[in-house]
């Protein structure tokens, strides 16, 4: 029963660890898009995909 709680344990504390690696790089690739003077406003403009398609189709 130890050794499970000890294995419990180190896996607990290597998910936590992994999880805080993965906010951070999300941080980092974050501030990469961000210049200082746009917080939250990515450098290249946001072009949604058209609703329609460009040609009818056949029926």
């Amino acid at each position: 029963m130890f050794v499970y709680e000890e294995l419990h344990r180190i896996r607990s504390a290597e998910l936590i660890r992994e999880a805080e690696n993965h906010r951070l790089a999300r941080e980092a690739r974050r501030a990469a898009r961000e210049t200082p003077g746009t917080r939250g406003v990515p450098r290249w403009p946001y072009t949604p995909r058209p609703r329609r398609q460009r040609f009818a189709r056949a029926a």
